[in-house]
């Protein structure tokens, strides 16, 4: 079977930043045809984005998709609520962990994978501020470290 080809559309780089990815998961994402067409050119937003899980069944909202311009009447809101396709075992483990103090569920990632489009879903804990200044502080001393490393190897 041949390797399928994964094309990133969106990351979410405040995720990293805000909270403490615990697990991922890949999950499908149900659409309509103007949606995907936008996707595949890449017009998709998930910083503002947040899961809910309601019934049993995995949500999405706040992801923008920008309405493609070819569609006209057949684009659909850019921030309507979006319906994840998961396996129900994993839903279930998720809710049970949410359950717990702190957790939540934010989207990483959305991408093409083949022809499908996917979304990563981080099972993630929050950060506190002086969690982010360590983090800020430890990207600081890594970057003054590759900056020395270069100067010494040009000399």
């Amino acid at each position: 079977m041949a390797k399928e080809s994964i094309k990133l559309i969106a990351n979410n780089k405040k995720a990293y930043h805000d909270y403490f990815i615990e697990d991922t998961y890949e999950a499908g994402i149900c659409l309509h045809g103007t949606e995907v067409k936008s996707l595949r050119m890449g017009k998709c937003s998930v910083k503002e984005a947040f899961i809910r899980i309601e019934k049993g069944e995995v949500f999405v909202y706040g992801m923008h998709i920008s309405p493609y311009e070819k569609g006209n009447i057949f684009n659909r809101d850019p921030l309507r609520v979006k319906k994840l396709l998961m396996h129900r075992t994993e839903i279930h483990k998720i809710t049970g962990k949410i359950a717990e103090k702190g957790y939540t569920l934010v989207p990483l990632k959305v991408y093409l994978k083949g022809s499908l489009v996917k979304v990563e879903v981080g099972l993630a804990r929050g950060k506190k501020l002086y969690d982010k200044r360590a983090d800020i502080a430890k990207k600081d001393m890594r970057r003054e470290a590759e900056k020395d490393f270069k100067i010494r190897n040009l000399s």
